[in-house]
């Protein structure tokens, strides 16, 4: 593992917060970037019941991937991220990635990389269960 990349999961168990900003702590750094994501209670005008998220075999091999291409493009000193798979709750964390960088302008800008290529890239996908009984398959192939 790069010295870079500190923390990559993918888990079935409650995210934390402080996990993911410990795994980057960095006496170096003068910035740390954070995104959590959070399962809400609505998609556009239907009301959601609860999520439910797949991921692929291969999904740590994508998802290091995503890291890497993350650290080589900004001078990332520590990077995590974590998602969650299974049934998750209104309110559940689905998702924390936090970045470590000497200057605040190179976390947030890898830190919004890092989110915006693991969403689109690394091959885990929703199910929304709305509370009328009805469901969608959201990032699949």
């Amino acid at each position: 593992m790069s010295d870079q990349i500190r923390l990559l999961d993918i888990r079935e168990t409650p995210l934390s917060v402080d996990e993911v900003l410990a795994a980057v702590a960095d006496p170096r750094a003068g910035g740390v970037a954070t995104f959590v994501g959070t399962v809400r209670d609505h998609d556009s005008d239907r009301d959601v019941a609860r999520l439910d998220y797949s991921a692929h075999p291969t999904v740590d091999d994508v998802m290091r991937s995503v890291a890497e291409q993350v650290c080589s493009t900004h001078p990332v000193l520590g990077l995590a991220a974590a998602h969650r798979v299974g049934s998750l709750a209104i309110g559940d964390l689905a998702v924390v990635v936090a970045v470590s960088c000497a200057h605040r302008g190179a976390a947030f800008d890898a830190c919004r990389m890092l989110i915006d290529d693991l969403k689109s890239t690394v091959p885990i996908w929703k199910h929304q269960i709305f509370t009328d009984g009805s469901e969608e398959w959201v990032g699949t192939p």
